[in-house]
């Protein structure tokens, strides 16, 4: 990652997917950046109000683990219930406790290819003296 602020997240070139990297100074915001890079690859929640609330747990595991249950739950619930989070809370010792606020696809402006799953191709998900980062293709 560059030099840049301590939280974010983009969405980087790529030939046939989309893919996304996100930072933050700990595991789990990054993680949080990451589900808001996921749902901004495909939808312009901004200005979107929460209609509803959401969570779950992730069990303990491998960072990468955790970082593609997250994102998969994320297309799941697009999918199977055609709500997005619209602000995601992550907090963790060990496995990862997500909670969300929730809106439905239908109070939002679709701008991309909704992602269908997470790629574990190219994954990476690790910390550096900076903080935690993140780079996750989706597939499309």
């Amino acid at each position: 990652m560059d030099a840049g602020p301590a939280r974010g997240h983009r969405r980087v070139p790529h030939t046939a997917d989309v893919r996304v990297e996100a930072w933050a100074p700990t595991r789990e915001e990054c993680v949080a950046e990451a589900v808001a890079a996921l749902v901004e690859c495909f939808a312009d929640p901004g200005g979107a109000a929460p209609t509803g609330t959401g969570g779950f747990d992730v069990p303990a595991g491998r960072d990468e683990d955790l970082l593609v249950g997250v994102l998969d739950e994320v297309v799941f619930r697009l999918e199977t219930e055609g709500t997005l989070p619209v602000a995601t809370e992550v907090s963790g010792d060990g496995g990862l406790r997500v909670r969300w606020r929730t809106v439905g696809t239908d109070a939002v402006e679709l701008v991309g290819a909704v992602p269908k799953a997470v790629s574990l191709h190219g994954l990476r998900f690790d910390r550096d003296a900076t903080g935690w980062s993140c780079a996750v293709t989706l597939d499309v």
